[in-house]
């Protein structure tokens, strides 16, 4: 068939894109090797989301339980209802997504795509069939995969990536992660949460190291108030694995010798290519694309993780709605600037625009506006009243350069200074627009007008 549009790829920018063009009532297929939503909806967001909540209300229940005047016996988990759960939320939003090509009237072909040459792709199906899929344009989607770290190769049972880890048959009594990322330090938190015992290396002098500083010894101190060992500024010299564990000599503040049953690495990405004609590449193995996020093959696009960082969902999203618009004369495709950032363990982190530490290397002048969540009336009705609110604050205009947010709902609450961001709104807006009590977000109000004198609870 002949299309105007195929997409490589059903993840976030993949069938994100593909819905639009159909919106745009184009003819658009959309190849996916595996299943729709790829990694984010069945092997990343969504299921770790999915393990989070239930890490959160028994880590909730056994240690503060007696705060809500709650008291019961011998509580217990199933750990195979716990993993159980997570897959059968990513089982009905990907079976969502089968729905919304359905109702756009997207071809959903299944299989692995190779592109052949501009126009043309190659499927080859689970029964080794290969078909050909004509198009006027071809948008990348591949997205990415787990790194694995050089001398510790992922094994599936003793060395994981983030995939295995949401499948895992069985609970570990002790694991190392490697790498304290959002990825790790989730993981983290989850296993902690259920009783595992937690050892997070992490090579860089902070957890979240893209975070603000503030932020990450924050959140630092509260995970090892929960009982995770942290080993920041710490790096893996020597590894090994077997059938029965794994073992890593780390040289930090001292060396010493880690041992457990497996170790969850997570330390980045890398690129997961398409097959078929060679596309140009940028420096670290990304594709390669313009301004309208074309690559150097002509009507060949990219849209995603594919193109490189930051690997988020929505930014991925974002870039291919951008790409799938420019190429249909919907105006010229915007490229990504201001994105938000989101940790979901507990305390939450999230942010968005400039942290303190780029605005003094910017050299920048700016004001700092903070509020606690602990004179928050509504983070203290909850129980809920760790961590606090950062805005950095333009000096002479007062507008909105970056936010930072640790604490209860904090992944919630950073779409509201996004959105300041993206209108250029200052301190004096935030101020003047209402917040409802008792919310959470009456901090994000107190923390504008705190940069300038003028908070009333603090």
């Amino acid at each position: 068939m002949n299309y105007d549009l195929i997409v490589v790829g059903g993840g976030p920018a993949g069938y994100v894109g593909a819905i639009r063009a159909a919106q745009l009532g184009k003819k658009v297929a959309c190849v996916e090797k595996e299943r729709a939503g790829g990694t984010c909806l069945n092997w990343g967001c969504i299921p770790t989301k999915s393990l989070l909540r239930n890490a959160e209300l028994y880590h909730l229940l056994t240690h503060r339980a007696a705060d809500f005047g709650l008291s019961f016996d011998n509580l217990k988990f199933d750990w195979s209802t716990v993993i159980g759960r997570s897959r059968k939320v990513a089982d009905r939003l990907a079976g969502g997504i089968e729905g919304l090509f359905k109702k756009n009237k997207v071809d959903y072909v299944r299989g692995e795509a190779t592109i052949q040459g501009p126009g043309k792709v190659a499927v080859t199906g689970a029964d080794g069939k290969q078909t050909t899929l004509a198009g006027a344009r071809i948008l990348v989607a591949t997205g990415v995969v787990s790194r694995e770290m050089p001398g510790l190769p992922f094994n599936g049972t003793t060395v994981i990536g983030s995939r295995q880890a949401l499948a895992l048959e069985k609970q570990p009594s002790e694991i190392v992660i490697v790498g304290a990322g959002a990825i790790g330090v989730e993981f983290a938190y989850f296993f902690n949460a259920f009783g595992t015992k937690v050892t997070l290396v992490e090579m860089l002098p902070n957890i979240l190291p893209v975070e603000d500083t503030e932020i990450s010894q924050t959140l630092e101190k509260s995970l090892a108030r929960q009982g995770i060992r942290i080993l920041t500024g710490t790096k893996v010299t020597k590894a090994s694995a077997d059938a029965k564990g794994v073992t890593l000599d780390v040289e930090g503040k001292k060396a010493e010798t880690l041992k457990a049953d497996l170790a969850l690495i997570a330390i980045g990405v890398q690129p997961l290519l398409p097959g078929g004609v060679k596309l140009p590449l940028t420096d670290r193995g990304y594709i390669q694309t313009n301004e309208r996020y074309e690559t150097g093959l002509s009507g060949v696009y990219a849209a995603g993780d594919i193109i490189g960082p930051p690997w988020l969902a929505h930014v991925a999203s974002y870039e291919a709605i951008q790409a799938v618009n420019g190429m249909f004369g919907q105006g010229a495709p915007k490229k990504v600037t201001t994105f938000p950032g989101c940790t979901y363990c507990q305390p939450q982190v999230a942010s968005v625009g400039l942290t303190e530490r780029a605005s003094k290397e910017k050299g920048i002048a700016f004001k700092v506006g903070k509020f606690p969540f602990l004179a928050s009336g509504k983070a203290l009705a909850t129980g809920e009243h760790e961590g606090f609110i950062k805005l950095i604050l333009g000096e002479k205009h007062g507008e909105i350069l970056g936010a930072h947010i640790i604490g209860h709902e904090a992944t919630e609450l950073i779409a509201e200074l996004g959105l300041a961001i993206t209108l250029e709104a200052t301190h004096e807006e935030i101020e003047a627009t209402i917040h409802a009590h008792p919310t959470l977000s009456e901090a994000v109000h107190e923390a504008a007008a705190q940069a300038f004198g003028h908070a009333i609870h603090i």
